[in-house]
C-alpha cells in the first residue's frame, strides 16, 4: 500500500487505470457492507479509502492541481517555529506544518508577481500564514476581506500583533466604504430638515452628533450607542449618489477622504471585497489611486468574491433608492426651492410611484425573471409612472441646478436613475457596456421593497482584465475554496486559468475530535414532513450534547417551522436550553449571547453558515437540515445553467453540486474551531446515501467518523463526560 507519511507524496497511482478504479471504488459504496464499513476504526475506514484517494489524486494531477509536501518550510521556521517570533508573543501558540507551507507558498507568489489561490483548512492559522511573508516582502499591501468583522479584526488584532513579533515598523490603514464614516454635511442638514420617523431616531441623530465632533476617523463601528441598522444612519452618512465630492462645503473635514488619504501613503491597507470592488468598477472611491502603487494583494474570505464580483460588475435599481431621491428632493423643495412648487409635488409623486411599484407584486422575499414581469399590467404601468416622475424630476432640478451643489447633484441622480430603468425595461438579454458579456434581468422582492437587477451570467472576463496590468501578486484563500482539491469551478468563475492552486488540510483531528451523524429513516428533504423530522431526530441529539447547538436551515421557511417545533418541544419536555433565533437580533448581540449563556440552541439560516467563530463547549452539535443546493427557480442561476447545458456539459455536475459542496463545508466548519473542541456534525439529508453524487460529497468534508446510529452519537457525548 501507499506510504501516507506526511513526509512523503501520498499515492502512486497510473493515470490510465484512472477509469477501472474508479469503476471499483463505485461498486465498494454501492455494496451492502457500506454501513459495516464506515462504522469501523479511523485506521480502517483509510484503508478503505486508499484507492479512493488514490483516484482523487490521479484527478488531480489531469486537471493540474498540485498537492504540495507537507515538509516545513525552512525559510519561515524561526518565525513558526516553536521558539520563534510567533511563539513568544502568543500564548499557547502551536506549531503548524501547514502554516508554515502556506506562507513558503504565498511567499513564493510575491517574489514571483504570479496569482495563487489556496485552500486552507480551519485551524490551519491562514491569516499569518499570508501576512507575515507579504509584510516581509516589503512592498505596499492591500488586504481585502469578506466582512467588516474581519476587517476590523486585522486591523486592530492580528496586524499589530504581528508587528510586534517581527519588529518591524510599518503604517497601517483602515479603509471602508463610505457608508461606513459619518457625513458632516448631511448630519447637520437632516438634524434641521430630515423628518425622522420615531423618537429614537431623534435620539441616536443626537448620539451621532455629538460623537462626530468627538471622533478622530468618524467610523460608526466605533459608536455602541447607535444600533448598526437604526434608521439614523441613513440620515448621517453619505453615498455615493448624494455625496457632493469636492464641492461640498466640509470637504476638508471629511472622514471619507481622510481615511483615503491615509490610506494612500500607508504599507498596508486593509478593505473588504465590497470596497474593493466597488472601486475597481466605479474608480471613484480610492482604489484607482491605491492599486497602481500596490506590490501585493490578498484577498481573505476569497469564496465570497465571485458573488460579489457578479453584484458589482451588474446594475441596480431599487425602490429605496426613488425614495431617497424623493426624500432629498422634498428637503431642497422646503429650502433652497421654496419659490418651486412643481418641485415641491413632484417628490411625493415618486415616492408613491416607488411604492406602487413595490405593491404590483404579490410576492415576498422572492426572485422574479424579467420576462416573467413583462405580462403584468400593472407592473409595466408602474415602471412607466416612475420613468415619467425621473424625467420630470431631471428637468426640474436642471433647471435649478445653478441654486445650490445639493439641487446639481440630484439632478445627476434623476437622470442617472432614469437611465438604469431604460436600460433595465429593454427587451432581451444584452451586451454588458462594462464587460462585453451576457446580462440576465431580475427582480428581487422583499417585505417593503423591490430591486431590479442586471447580472451578468460570467465575470471572469472583466475580472481578468482587472487583474491584468502592472505586475503584483494576487493571493487568494478561504478554507472553502476546493472540491475534494479541485479549484476548476472557482478559477473559471473568476478567470484565474493560470493562477496556481494549493491545498492544505485542518491541522485538528478530526477522527478524534468529531463525529459525522447521517440519521436513517428521513423524509424526502423537498417534502413538507422534512422539517419536522430534522427536530424529532435532532432532539436525543441536543439533550446528549447538553444544549449548545447551532440549528442551520437553508430556507427561512424552514428555520422558522423549526423554531416553533422547537419551541412546543421544549416546553412539552421541560427542556430549559435557552432557544434563540436568527433575527432576533444583530449577528453580533446573537453570537454573544449564545456564547454567553454556554447551552443555548440557536436555530439560523444563510447568515451563520459562515463567519462564526464559536469556540469550546458552547458549540458542540451543529445540524444541517439538507444540502444547501441554490433555489432552482433562481434567474440567475437558470440563466447559467442554460448556458452550460448549451455547451454540451452537465449543469448539475458541473456548477450546482460544486457549489453545494462548498456551501456545506462551510456550514459544517461552524463545529471544531480548536484543537481542544469535540462535536457532532449531524446532517438531515437521506441523498447523501440514496443519490451516487451523495456518495461524493462525504470525502469533501472534514475528515470526521461517520455513523448512521444515534447510539454511537450518544456514546460519543458520553465519552466527554
Amino acid at each position: 500500500m501507499p506510504s501516507t507519511d506526511r513526509g512523503e507524496t501520498r499515492y502512486s497511482v497510473q493515470v490510465p487505470d484512472f477509469k477501472r478504479d474508479w469503476e471499483d471504488v463505485d461498486a465498494v459504496y454501492a455494496s451492502d457492507e457500506l454501513d459495516w464499513r464506515l462504522r469501523r476504526s479511523a485506521a480502517d475506514v483509510r484503508r478503505i479509502c486508499v484507492k479512493v484517494e488514490a483516484v482523487e489524486y490521479a484527478m488531480q494531477q489531469r486537471r493540474g492541481v498540485t498537492r504540495v509536501s507537507t515538509r516545513p518550510d525552512p525559510e519561515f521556521a524561526d518565525v513558526f517555529g516553536p521558539a520563534g517570533a510567533l511563539a513568544r508573543h502568543i500564548h499557547g501558540y502551536r506549531v503548524r506544518t501547514q502554516q508554515i507551507e502556506m506562507a513558503g507558498e504565498v511567499a513564493r507568489a510575491i517574489r514571483d508577481c504570479a496569482t495563487l489561490v489556496c485552500e486552507a483548512g480551519t485551524g490551519t492559522g491562514k491569516t499569518f500564514a499570508y501576512l507575515i511573508p507579504a509584510l516581509l516582502s516589503g512592498g505596499k499591501i492591500i488586504i481585502s476581506s469578506g466582512t467588516k468583522t474581519l476587517q476590523d479584526q486585522l486591523f486592530q488584532r492580528d496586524l499589530p500583533l504581528v508587528r510586534e513579533a517581527l519588529k518591524i515598523s510599518l503604517t497601517t490603514a483602515l479603509l471602508k466604504g463610505r457608508a461606513n464614516y459619518v457625513c458632516h454635511h448631511h448630519l447637520e442638514r437632516n438634524l434641521g430638515e430630515a423628518r425622522l420617523g420615531s423618537r429614537d431616531d431623534a435620539v441616536h441623530l443626537q448620539r451621532i452628533k455629538h460623537f462626530a465632533r468627538s471622533s478622530a476617523r468618524g467610523d460608526r463601528s466605533e459608536l455602541a450607542d447607535v444600533p448598526e441598522d437604526a434608521p439614523a444612519w441613513a440620515y448621517a452618512t453619505s453615498t455615493r449618489e448624494n455625496c457632493l465630492g469636492s464641492k461640498c462645503s466640509r470637504y476638508d473635514e471629511c472622514f471619507v477622504m481622510a481615511a483615503r488619504r491615509e490610506a494612500l501613503t500607508a504599507d498596508v491597507v486593509v478593505v473588504n471585497h465590497h470596497l474593493f470592488l466597488a472601486d475597481l468598477v466605479l474608480k471613484d472611491e480610492g482604489m484607482a489611486e491605491l492599486l497602481p502603487a500596490c506590490n501585493t494583494v490578498v484577498f481573505d474570505e476569497a469564496h465570497q468574491l465571485p458573488q460579489t464580483a457578479t453584484l458589482f460588475f451588474g446594475e441596480s435599481l431599487s425602490t429605496g433608492q426613488l425614495i431617497e431621491l424623493a426624500r432629498d428632493m422634498q428637503i431642497e423643495a422646503a429650502t433652497t426651492a421654496r419659490d418651486v412648487p412643481a418641485l415641491s409635488a413632484l417628490a411625493p409623486r415618486l415616492e408613491r410611484a416607488a411604492r406602487d411599484l413595490r405593491l404590483c407584486v404579490s410576492e415576498s422575499n422572492a426572485r422574479i425573471a424579467a420576462r416573467a414581469l413583462r405580462s403584468r399590467a400593472d407592473f409595466q404601468s408602474a415602471l412607466t409612472s416612475i420613468g415619467s416622475c425621473l424625467a420630470e424630476s431631471k428637468l426640474a432640478l436642471e433647471a435649478l441646478a445653478e441654486r445650490s451643489e445639493e439641487l446639481e447633484r440630484l439632478a445627476w441622480r434623476a437622470d442617472d436613475l432614469g437611465a438604469r430603468l431604460s436600460r433595465w425595461r429593454e427587451e432581451g438579454m444584452e451586451r454588458s457596456a462594462k464587460n462585453g458579456g451576457e446580462l440576465v434581468r431580475w427582480a428581487e422582492v422583499y417585505s417593503h421593497a423591490l430591486q431590479l437587477h442586471a447580472t451578468p451570467l460570467s465575470v471572469a472576463e472583466v475580472f481578468r482584465k482587472e487583474l491584468d496590468g502592472r505586475p503584483r501578486a494576487w493571493i487568494f484563500t478561504s478554507a472553502t475554496l476546493a472540491v475534494s482539491g479541485d479549484f476548476s469551478l472557482y478559477c473559471g468563475e473568476l478567470g484565474l486559468a493560470e493562477a496556481r492552486t494549493r491545498c492544505w488540510d485542518s491541522p485538528f483531528d478530526y477522527a478524534r475530535q468529531a463525529l459525522l451523524y447521517v440519521p436513517r429513516d428521513l423524509a424526502e428533504p423537498n417534502s413538507p414532513e422534512h422539517t419536522r423530522a430534522v427536530v424529532e431526530r435532532a432532539l436525543p441529539v441536543i439533550r446528549a450534547g447538553g444544549g449548545g447547538a447551532f440549528l442551520l436551515f437553508t430556507t427561512l421557511r424552514g428555520m422558522r417551522l423549526a423554531y416553533e417545533l422547537l419551541r412546543e418541544a421544549f416546553a412539552r419536555d421541560q427542556l430549559t436550553y435557552p432557544l434563540l433565533q436568527q433575527g432576533e437580533g444583530s449577528r453580533s448581540e446573537i453570537l454573544a449571547r449564545f456564547r454567553r449563556l454556554g447551552n443555548a440552541v440557536l436555530v439560523a439560516s444563510a447568515s451563520f453558515w459562515e463567519g462564526v467563530d464559536v469556540r469550546g463547549e458552547a458549540l458542540s452539535l451543529v445540524v444541517i437540515d439538507k444540502l444547501p443546493f441554490a433555489p432552482p427557480d433562481d434567474p440567475v442561476l437558470q440563466a447559467r445553467l442554460e448556458q452550460i447545458d448549451k455547451s454540451g456539459r452537465n449543469p448539475f455536475m458541473v456548477y450546482q453540486l460544486p457549489q453545494a459542496v462548498i456551501a456545506l463545508k462551510q456550514g459544517a466548519g461552524r463545529l471544531i474551531r480548536d484543537e481542544d473542541d469535540r462535536g457532532v456534525l449531524m446532517i438531515c439529508d437521506r441523498r447523501l446515501f440514496s443519490k451516487a453524487y451523495g456518495r461524493r460529497i462525504i470525502p469533501s468534508l472534514p475528515p470526521m467518523r461517520l455513523t448512521r446510529e444515534l447510539e454511537d452519537v450518544l456514546a460519543f457525548f458520553r465519552v466527554r463526560r
